[in-house]
């Protein structure tokens, strides 16, 4: 029967100790007996903390038929557009048979209310329904999350952009499909809040770092090829290349995957400081390339002129071999790597150190070890260099140019400019109270409220539609369905 499609009972049973029994029996009664939410405590633990029940407007679009479905449809669409509460405190419900009709032959209008309100409730739909409604957002340009614990739900989750299964009553089918899978409704919260959130603050350093170190050093070989006539001739070997993208910029970076902005629990306690990734704060073309304040957009470029001329200079004068230039760029390259690395560290612990100033050693290793090999083409360049001053003087010249202006503007950000996130990071490093964030979500804009029958118009260059972003997120955009829509 289960196979088919259809819900089956299934009954088990175990014996409890006593204890046991007593224990669960006080709760049971205690829970059952109350008179507030008592649906709640009698429901699985956390998931009212989890999911809240939606509060304010609860619109309904019912019917049987077309036209009945199409009234219905309309009058939602047009309380949403006219309301003047915020999009947070109107939800509208629907069930599988209006909801059918619905997607059948009023799509897009459907599609605009979806998007128009942040709850929408859907009851008694089939699973190919599920999936239509994961598949309607997806066309809208809105990533998905789907989440189920049943085989009802396999669709659904396959259909999303990420799918999350609940092992448990219902079977393991929800799970095997899912790309994630969790024991109970209630981790759900700390899945995208706490691993979400820190995951995609390291995939985009990692990210925007791997890009920052391979175009510093690409940088010193086109400022090179100036100089040398454009010749052609590498400014570095290809060993010191190769070991440059493998070993020598590589490890620090990978214990990123333990840094961490915020504590868990400050994380918990504040969960709308999700929208910051929602809304592209931390990766977005601005950050590679176009913003100030952002140290990978135009620092690599800055800090490769810092280390060519400060280089070229120092041993412009004496009567130099081009692999001993090469040298002092190259090491002035992994100090200033060491240097990023460490200032966009935010929690440091014993592996971080040894994996960023370790490093730093193990290249002074390395480089001496080959400067004792008469056939490497580095035959005592590293021993030269270690022992004149000038080559000390001229990382700590390379350190403190390419380096100050980012801490100072890192200062200047931190201290007059703060995110929300720097203010929070301030409260724990001062272990006082936490102070309220506010509302970092944009307000809906007005919409215009004279409407026609059947047709909703709206002015020219207006966006009805609200989209969870920051306000002055650089990728804050507003999607809109065209000047009019026809139900």
């Amino acid at each position: 029967m289960a196979q088919l499609g259809l819900r089956t009972l299934c009954l088990a049973w175990r014996e409890l100790k006593e204890d046991e029994y007593r224990e669960w029996s006080l709760m049971f009664k205690e829970a059952n007996s109350t008179l507030v939410d008592r649906e709640w405590r009698i429901a699985e633990n956390g998931v009212p903390e989890t999911i809240e029940k939606p509060k304010g407007q609860l619109l309904s679009i019912d019917g049987k038929t077309v036209d009945e479905v199409q009234r219905s449809l309309e009058r939602v669409l047009l309380t949403m557009r006219i309301t003047t509460a915020e999009p947070k405190d109107v939800a509208f419900v629907i069930d599988g048979w209006a909801l059918e009709i619905a997607l059948q032959h009023y799509k897009k209008a459907f599609s605009e209310l979806a998007i128009l309100s942040r709850t929408a409730i859907c009851c008694r739909v089939t699973p190919s329904q599920k999936a239509q409604l994961v598949q309607l957002l997806k066309s809208c340009d809105y990533r998905t999350l789907a989440i189920g614990d049943g085989g009802n739900d396999v669709r659904m989750i396959q259909q999303a952009d990420i799918g999350v299964g609940i092992s448990g009553r219902e079977g393991l089918q929800a799970a095997r499909a899912a790309d994630y899978s969790i024991g109970k409704f209630r981790f759900l919260k700390r899945l995208i809040l706490v691993h979400g959130r820190y995951s995609y603050n390291r995939t985009a350093f990692l990210s925007q770092y791997s890009f920052y170190k391979s175009l510093i050093i690409c940088f010193i070989q086109i400022f090179f090829s100036f100089v040398s006539g454009i010749s052609g001739t590498s400014l570095f070997n290809s060993v010191s290349l190769m070991a440059y993208n493998v070993f020598y910029t590589s490890i620090p970076v990978l214990v990123s995957a333990l840094d961490k902005d915020l504590s868990e629990r400050t994380v918990m306690q504040h969960p709308q400081i999700l929208f910051y990734c929602q809304a592209g704060r931390v990766l977005n073309p601005s950050t590679f390339a176009g913003g100030l304040d952002d140290l990978f957009s135009i620092w690599h470029t800055l800090q490769a002129i810092v280390v060519f001329i400060i280089s070229i200079n120092a041993y412009s004068i004496e009567k130099s071999e081009m692999e001993q230039v090469s040298m002092v760029a190259l090491s002035g390259c992994i100090w200033l790597q060491a240097f990023v690395v460490a200032l966009e560290t935010n929690s440091f612990t014993v592996l971080q150190h040894l994996a960023i100033w370790g490093n730093l050693l193990a290249f002074y290793i390395i480089n001496l070890i080959v400067s004792a090999i008469p056939s490497s083409g580095m035959y005592t360049i590293m021993f030269r260099l270690c022992k004149q001053p000038s080559y000390w003087i001229t990382i700590f010249l390379i350190v403190v140019a390419g380096m100050g202006p980012i801490l100072a503007l890192k200062y200047f950000r931190f201290t007059y400019r703060p995110s929300k996130i720097n203010l929070l990071q301030q409260a724990e490093r001062l272990g006082g109270p936490f102070l309220s964030l506010g509302n970092i979500e944009p307000p809906l804009k007005s919409i215009e409220k004279e409407v026609a029958p059947l047709s909703i118009s709206h002015t020219k260059g207006r966006s009805p539609v609200f989209e969870p972003l920051l306000s002055d997120s650089p990728n804050s955009t507003r999607r809109s369905f065209g000047p009019g829509t026809t139900i």
